[in-house]
């Protein structure tokens, strides 16, 4: 009985790894395709629009906030 619960254990510690490694993965990949892009066209940031204010700022990546 303790194998099982053991065993459950792992394999659900396993399955919360593997879901935060696909979303570390897919936030990396983002980031290298909007740089590789800023340096295709040869833009020194993204700007994104305010919703509330309605004025444009460089968007920042997630580290570094």
């Amino acid at each position: 009985m303790v194998q099982i619960l053991l065993l459950i254990a792992v394999l659900i510690v396993g399955w919360m790894g593997y879901k935060r490694f696909l979303k570390e993965a897919e936030r990396v990949s983002k980031s290298v395709r909007r740089h590789e892009k800023e340096a295709k066209t040869g833009a020194q940031g993204t700007l994104v629009e305010d919703p509330k204010t309605g004025e444009y700022r460089v968007e920042k990546d997630e580290d570094e906030q």
